[in-house]
């Protein structure tokens, strides 16, 4: 307000004419705002509101107001609340002691409701969450219900399942040090899966802040939602192919993009016009009717119950009526979730996205082509390294969201912000930024890959020879990949740089730091170096967390000796988990130990070199 009122003083010949005109009483109204909310003692006489009183004192007198008497903190609440009034929405204070006076977040109610009822319905037959489902959607249930990080986990695990080890979670004795242990491993684990947490703490869950609540749950729940929206795990997509695409083409598609397309095909088939986004076209729900009448079961396969679509709401005259009718026959397929009727009117993009998405995952209703001319070679799904980077990048917060690795990557505008997060300058005006012309796009986009490879052959220093521009806006899987790991591999060295006052890093010093640490804690193993075969038994991994934070290791769950593949599976799922419930950030996976891949290996140490230099 402050910053509004100078702007207003230093306005100059029509513009501030303008602004005095239409401000006489633009001022007077905010002043009589102001004026309620302020206790009688403090009040001005009423004559004050009159549109007359001068620009000049109007100005003055409130921003004399302003300084002086909204500073007290009982004014300022009431204030906040006369100002900001806005349906389904919930503005709470501050969230920390710095910024509870002036800070404001809000949360939507909605998304409270939606979330609730499907995380009770998700959980409901959990042992591990009786004490605290189902949570009651109307109150603040959800926000006490996080707070010992058990439903997060079981969350996250739904939405990629073996993410954690149900043996890593603490579920009985739940002291304070004990729920941070389980908080750390949810915030870990959700960031392994590429949730963005970078500003959400553990103690930020503890305390059930709704809006950081909410933000991470939408995204463990989006994760879910889309997982199998994606042509490597659903060739039936292929379904969606319009003349003249291939494969490739349908690949480029964000999972949002696919679902259009998908809710389109249906709608097409129905005779009903297309959608081009799931809020406003969407709000009278008849596009949602024809949707459900199309993917209905038709009773054609064996076992499969036929389900017909009551299509006597669609031409109800009311709009919310028209939204419950067509629920109800969500409902019929269970598929009755996320959108309230006032949801679907309203056209909450969030929530409606996520109805749809549930209803792909349920009723796809799409056969894989046969006949036609695919190659369907292309599919051959992301590896795990890939997934590794591309949830790194995630969780770092890049924009645009990198759905598909080499293509979301091909006008390096994700790889210039990662050169930001490794504290390599960008300078950001030889950017080209979208949208890009539709002539001459590509050209923009090589540019900013060229620019992108010389950040890492000068400042950044990293190897790439043989790589050019050309190799990142082309895709180019093993060239992409190269510079990928390096700008992963120096913020993981960057990480240990910091605790270690800047002191550099390198594979040897990693490999003599957690040899050691080892050895101090009395500990029998030891390691060569990040190729060294007896990693894929995870035991020096479990004895390092075990040396950094003593006694949190269950031996018991340990296997030693002539180990079976399965056992080392299981160790390495132990230990990725434990590492990360100690509170470091591993990203790799427990395949990656027990097939001792290099890189990641060297990650994993690295990351709980990181925790243990933390130590006080």
């Amino acid at each position: 307000m402050c910053g509004r009122a100078t702007q207003w003083g230093r306005a100059g010949g029509a513009g501030a004419r303008r602004a005095r005109a239409a401000g006489g009483a633009g001022v007077a109204g905010l002043l009589g705002t102001v004026r309620t909310v302020l206790p009688k003692s403090m009040r001005w006489p009423t004559p004050c509101k009159s549109p007359k009183m001068s620009w000049r004192n109007s100005r003055r007198l409130l921003l004399k107001l302003i300084f002086q008497e909204v500073k007290s903190s009982d004014i300022a609440k009431t204030f906040r609340r006369a100002i900001n009034r806005k349906e389904g929405i919930c503005a709470i204070g501050g969230t920390s002691e710095l910024s509870s006076e002036g800070t404001q977040h809000s949360y939507s109610e909605e998304e409270k409701y939606a979330f609730v009822n499907w995380i009770n319905k998700a959980l409901e037959n959990d042992p591990d969450c009786r004490h605290v489902i189902p949570m009651n959607p109307n109150t603040d249930d959800l926000f006490k219900a996080v707070g010992d990080g058990i439903v997060l986990c079981k969350m996250i695990n739904l939405s990629v399942p073996d993410t954690i080890d149900e043996r890593a979670i603490n579920k009985k004795k739940l002291t304070p040090f004990i729920i941070q242990e389980n908080l750390n491993l949810a915030l870990n684990s959700a960031s392994a899966i590429g949730c963005h947490v970078v500003n959400i703490g553990a103690e930020d869950l503890r305390e059930g802040k709704p809006h950081l609540v909410l933000g991470l749950l939408w995204q463990i729940i989006k994760i879910g939602l889309f997982a199998d929206i994606e042509l490597s795990r659903n060739e039936a997509l292929a379904a969606l192919l319009r003349d003249g695409e291939n494969l490739e083409d349908l690949m480029k598609l964000s999972p949002e993009e696919l679902l259009l397309r998908w809710a389109n095909f249906h709608l097409e088939n129905a005779g009903w016009h297309k959608i081009s986004n799931f809020s406003s076209d969407i709000k009278d729900s008849r596009a949602y009717f024809h949707l459900l009448n199309q993917i209905a079961p038709k009773g054609q396969k064996e076992g499969e119950p036929q389900i017909d679509i009551n299509m006597s709401g669609f031409n109800e005259k009311d709009d919310l009526r028209r939204a419950e009718y067509m629920l109800q026959q969500a409902d019929r397929l269970g598929c009755r979730q996320f959108v309230t009727p006032a949801d679907v009117v309203s056209g909450n993009p969030k929530l409606n996205l996520a109805f749809v998405a549930n209803l792909f995952n349920k009723y796809p209703a799409l056969t894989k082509p046969e006949n036609q001319d695919i190659d369907w070679t292309l599919l051959e799904g992301e590896t795990r390294e890939e997934r590794t980077f591309r949830n790194w990048m995630n969780s770092l917060g890049v924009n645009p969201h990198v759905n598909h690795l080499y293509g979301d990557l091909q006008d390096a505008l994700v790889i210039l912000q990662l050169y930001e997060k490794i504290k390599v300058p960008v300078d950001w005006n030889k950017v080209n930024k979208p949208p890009y012309p539709k002539l001459g796009a590509n050209m923009k986009k090589l540019e900013n890959c060229n620019y992108a490879v010389d950040l890492g052959k000068h400042p950044a220093k990293f190897s790439l020879v043989g790589i050019g521009g050309q190799d990142l806006n082309d895709g180019n899987p093993t060239l992409t990949l190269a510079l990928v790991w390096q700008l992963m591999r120096r913020y993981t060295l960057n990480v240990l740089e910091d605790l270690g006052d800047g002191q550099k890093v390198n594979d040897d010093i990693i490999v003599s730091w957690v040899n050691q640490t080892l050895k101090e804690a009395g500990k029998s193993t030891s390691i060569q170096n990040f190729k060294d075969k007896t990693i894929s038994t995870s035991l020096a991994v479990v004895d390092l967390i075990d040396a950094i934070q003593p006694g949190c290791i269950n031996y018991d769950l340990v296997k030693t000796g002539h180990l079976s593949e399965d056992d080392k599976q299981n160790n390495a799922k132990y230990a990725v988990s434990m590492a990360r419930r100690i509170g470091a950030r591993v990203y790799a996976l427990p395949e990656d130990l027990v097939e001792v891949k290099p890189k990641m290996v060297m990650t994993v140490f690295a990351c709980l070199m990181g925790r243990g230099m933390k130590r006080v």
